[in-house]
């Protein structure tokens, strides 16, 4: 990944140093002061990564007409 610069490294280091039922708020957002666990970061990085590549098929289906390859 790029882009990330010294975000990627401050977050590797954070989850590093805390265990997966560890819990924290998130900062800023709509979902500003929500208490989240550590181990729902990961898992909502798989679902968003799900989502989107779904979004792609769907995009490249309407391009090339294949579809359940």
């Amino acid at each position: 990944m790029r882009g990330g610069g010294g975000a990627q490294a401050r977050g590797r280091d954070l989850c590093a140093r805390r265990p997966l039922d560890g819990t924290g708020r998130i900062a800023d957002g709509p979902p500003a002061g929500t208490e989240v666990s550590l181990r729902r970061v990961p898992i909502h990085v798989i679902e968003e990564y799900a989502r989107h590549n779904c979004h792609a098929d769907l995009l490249r289906e309407r391009i090339d007409g294949v579809t359940g390859a």
